[in-house]
């Protein structure tokens, strides 16, 4: 019979396991928790604040006036549901871009005709690429 001391998140377990031999029988093991001592924080140590990361900024669709809705997360286009020359509601759905397999539709920024596309289906675009241009 051998012995061993497991920890399992921060919890110290005793076990003896026994050898199986040929014609042995199986029996469950019984562990029991051993208590470890605590062990008071050094006085000279004091708890330091961990610095707050800093907010990241929210992705926009579309750039500030220039007509251009772009990727907000990188992805790939699974469908372009508009075409150049297309009116646009604001709101309505522009593609669907596929990102860690959830489907992400993009969305018109304002009434608008479609003047370019740029992405077809199946292209891998990155955050801030250009997929389509719009023109108030």
């Amino acid at each position: 019979m051998r012995r061993f001391r497991v920890k399992i998140d921060d919890e110290v377990f005793e076990v003896e396991v026994e050898e199986i031999g040929q014609g042995a029988e199986r029996q469950p093991v019984v562990s029991t928790p051993v208590a470890r001592p605590s062990q008071p924080p050094a006085a000279s140590q004091k708890p330091v604040a961990a610095p707050k990361p800093a907010a990241a900024p929210v992705p926009q669709a579309v750039q500030a006036g220039s007509g251009a809705v772009t990727a907000p997360i990188p992805g790939v286009v699974t469908e372009v549901k508009v075409a150049a020359g297309d009116n646009v509601k604001k709101g309505d759905i522009l593609l669907l871009l596929e990102a860690m397999k959830m489907q992400n539709e993009i969305l018109a920024p304002y009434d608008a005709a479609v003047t370019e596309v740029l992405v077809s289906q199946g292209a891998t675009v990155q955050t801030g690429d250009v997929l389509i241009r719009l023109d108030r």
